[in-house]
């Protein structure tokens, strides 16, 4: 099977789309074709991918990131079996002619408007209905993945989760130390970066340094920057997945301070299970899923959870963890068991891969039949689907893109 996959607002080393169904894909013995902001980015593809590079969207700079998109798939489409995308705005720049396409859903996009600084504030709630709007069209025309349960009720038919989960060591490398406490993800205000740096100011003079590992948004960066030149924080910028889980190792905590906003009440920080899976006890604030995951388990609590806002609660939560080891280990341990046995990748990698490799031969035998210009079914089934192969006609959506996630 030849995958197309592309994105013009991830970066190309993003974790789920390259770390796992890329590399689930590659390890399946399947081709794959790579639309990604390679250059715009300082990324060095793997030599196993064929590579397009296209210029990145960002913010309200996206019709160049788009129109090169629609060029490179339009091109590419001919020689695939599926084509991957990961970002809505890719909607705009699907071919006439492509093969069966399936949409990544990564986040709950219309909840997301409301976090996204480069939207006037004022069109933020007026458009979410629009972004519905078109989800809903969406899932008529193309298969759907979503990365959280959460996110069916958003649709009207029934599409399979590809979660975002981690690959778990069987041991962690090092037990949680003293030192340091760690952020991983991507910044920004609602997800807890003022709470990060004023955590930091709390620790320093007690020894404990905060290390934040990720992008910034725009409004984020200029705070970063002024709390590393403090000394507040310790901020690395992008770091790719597999060399940033090296780097957490060893930690006495994993951090995530996100806001209480609806695109993260139903949706699980895939921080979290990373931080579980590689043995650091967590601190969270209270959204929904990370709260239930972390406290109330069977295989016993995997950390402390804080308030919302709580920089204070939250540097209370890591001097008890340092103050207290038996404590400390038993949440490091409970952690990596609850995530090695639920949340190891490769279980939904194999699952993934099965997937799209169904959603290809159905649409090879429907092609096979002479089907043409065939609507999706009324219940999108979560096993094998009847499309054909070559849609007719551009996807017929015109509407607002999201921001990087």
């Amino acid at each position: 099977m030849h995958a197309l996959v592309a994105t013009v607002v991830h970066h190309p080393e993003d974790a789920r789309i390259l770390h796992r169904q890329i590399r689930a894909l590659l390890d399946a013995g399947h081709t794959v074709t790579y639309v990604a902001p390679f250059r715009e980015r300082g990324v060095t593809p793997w030599p196993e991918l064929n590579v397009v590079d296209v210029p990145r969207a960002a913010g309200r700079r996206r019709l160049r990131a788009l129109r090169a998109a629609r060029a490179a798939l339009a091109e590419h489409a001919p020689d695939a079996d599926v084509l991957l995308f990961h970002d809505p705005e890719l909607m705009l720049a699907l071919p006439r002619k492509r093969p069966v396409t399936i949409w990544d859903v990564h986040e709950d996009a219309a909840a997301a408007l409301l976090t996204k600084p480069w939207l006037p504030k004022a069109l933020r709630r007026p458009l979410a209905p629009i972004v519905r709007g078109f989800e809903r069209r969406a899932e008529k025309h193309m298969h759907l993945l979503l990365a959280e349960e959460g996110y069916r009720d958003r649709f009207e038919y029934g599409h399979p989760v590809v979660p975002n989960t981690t690959y778990v060591p069987e041991q962690p490398a090092r037990r949680p130390g003293t030192d340091r406490v760690v952020y991983l993800g991507h910044l920004s205000t609602a997800r807890g970066a003022r709470e990060l740096v004023e955590l930091g100011r709390i620790l320093q003079p007690h020894g404990v340094k905060v290390e934040v590992i990720g992008a910034a948004d725009g409004e984020t960066k200029p705070l970063l920057r002024e709390a590393q030149q403090e000394g507040a924080v310790r901020w690395y910028g992008f770091v790719p997945n597999d060399q940033a889980l090296r780097m957490i190792s060893g930690a006495l905590a994993g951090v995530s301070l996100l806001h209480d906003t609806p695109n993260y009440r139903h949706s699980m920080p895939t921080k979290v299970i990373e931080y579980m899976a590689h043995g650091l006890p967590v601190i969270t604030s209270p959204t929904p899923v990370a709260a239930r995951l972390v406290n109330g388990r069977p295989e016993g609590d995997s950390g402390l959870v804080v308030p919302y806002g709580d920089a204070a609660a939250a540097a209370d939560a890591v001097l008890r963890l340092r103050s207290d080891p038996p404590l400390r280990n038993r949440l490091a341990q409970a952690g990596h068991a609850i995530a090695r046995s639920a949340y190891h990748w490769p279980t939904q990698a194999t699952q993934f891969v099965q997937q799209l490799e169904e959603w290809a031969q159905a649409a090879r035998g429907s092609e096979a039949e002479g089907v043409a210009g065939v609507r999706l079914p009324r219940q999108m089934p979560t096993g094998p689907a009847g499309t054909p192969q070559r849609t007719q006609g551009p996807f017929p959506l015109v509407g607002p893109a999201t921001s990087e996630r």
